[in-house]
């Protein structure tokens, strides 16, 4: 019998909020929460050697299970040892399941209630991913924190579309488990219900009855507007069982992070800073910066003063200009570091505020900034016309 190492611990709680301090303990270590997870996709973080993710402070990073069977196979990374193995990274990781991207090959693919079969965008074979085939991939993988197939349904979705989709996602969630069994890993289950309370209700205290390690939050950012997103969080996050680590999945920008923390969620995962890096937008303190931006030419000083990630100690606003304008990689790079250590420091920053009791000041900080971007926006806004 496989022995399961995973287990949860709040070491703190903010008394005006929701807001705890926590930690997982996982075979490869420990993941301090509220904790932010670097997209790896591929089993990569883009541009990024596990090193320096080290360097950077992440504690575990979260991989794509349809992906990476796409492209080498589940088979290929058992025999090479393991995704930890395999990518060089010996610390814990996640993998989402890939249902969010195979419910998104839109006439690629064909649901039903036994699972889904659809064609690869890789190469057209055709594949078939049921709840048991899915949690077997991730148990191939040698991951530490598995995510069951789900079903999401679009943000307009009809309440016919909802409830089927709801209806699936909770059949194979048992099933999961059932697949499960022994395994080491930890699997979470996936609240979905769309934006029907009484749904997403249903789906919590249904999972919630489960011997799941967690619960996720699913189905959110997907295109509704940022005010029902929080709006979202306040409501479910506080629903879910106190004594395993809540997962909202997919989110988000900092101030996202901040108000969902102080709803009660635990770990994080979103593209937002090693994609906008690609594109050239930096994460500061109280904003962005847009490196492209002919104001930065002749620019010596650093993307943020005080920050202390390679890219800052090291190099201008001027140079980061002139190799992103040019294609350089090293570009993508330098600003990914820099966005990354901003989120991880950003973590660090709520965890340290809970503990100290100070955390309702960094959010009534965090909303004073949202206010005043907002109020920016409509200004640049109505100066257009």
């Amino acid at each position: 019998m496989a022995t399961r190492c995973f287990s949860f611990e709040v070491l703190s709680r903010d008394p005006a909020t929701g807001a705890r301090r926590g930690r997982i303990r996982t075979a490869h270590g420990l993941v301090d929460t509220p904790a932010f997870m670097p997209v790896g996709t591929y089993g990569a973080v883009k541009g990024m050697a596990p090193q320096v993710l080290e360097e950077l402070g992440a504690q575990i990073v979260l991989s794509n299970a349809y992906h990476l069977e796409m492209r080498p196979g589940s088979e290929a990374v058992e025999q090479l040892g393991g995704l930890h193995r395999f990518m060089g990274w010996e610390r814990p990781i996640l993998t989402d399941s890939g249902g969010f991207q195979v419910f998104s090959l839109s006439g690629l693919r064909k649901v039903d209630d036994d699972g889904v079969s659809f064609r690869s965008p890789v190469d057209g074979a055709a594949h078939r991913f049921t709840p048991e085939s899915v949690v077997e991939l991730q148990r191939r993988y040698g991951v530490d924190v598995a995510m069951p197939l789900d079903v999401c349904a679009p943000w307009e979705a009809e309440r016919d579309e909802v409830e089927l989709a709801l209806r699936r996602t909770l059949d194979w969630a048992r099933r999961s488990l059932e697949a499960r069994g022994e395994a080491p890993m930890a699997l979470f289950g996936i609240v979905q219900g769309g934006f029907l309370p009484e749904l997403r209700t249903r789906c919590v205290e249904e999972l919630a009855a489960q011997p799941f390690d967690g619960l996720a939050l699913g189905g959110l950012s997907v295109g509704e507007p940022r005010e029902v997103l929080h709006e979202s969080v306040q409501r479910y996050a506080p629903l879910l069982p106190p004594e395993r680590p809540r997962y909202l999945m997919g989110v988000g920008y900092p101030g996202d992070l901040v108000e969902a923390v102080a709803a009660g969620i635990d770990m994080f995962d979103c593209v937002l800073p090693t994609r906008n890096a690609r594109n050239g937008t930096l994460f500061v303190e109280g904003g962005r910066v847009v490196i492209k931006n002919a104001r930065y030419r002749l620019d010596e000083g650093p993307v943020e003063e005080g920050c202390e990630c390679p890219c800052c100690r090291r190099f201008s606003r001027a140079y980061l200009r002139h190799l992103f304008l040019t294609g350089e990689m090293l570009a993508a790079q330098l600003m990914t570091a820099h966005n990354l250590h901003h989120y991880l420091r950003h973590m660090r920053r709520m965890r340290r505020a809970i503990d100290d009791g100070s955390f309702g000041e960094l959010l009534a900080e965090s909303r004073r900034q949202a206010a005043e971007a907002a109020q920016k926006g409509r200004t640049r806004c109505s100066g257009t016309g």
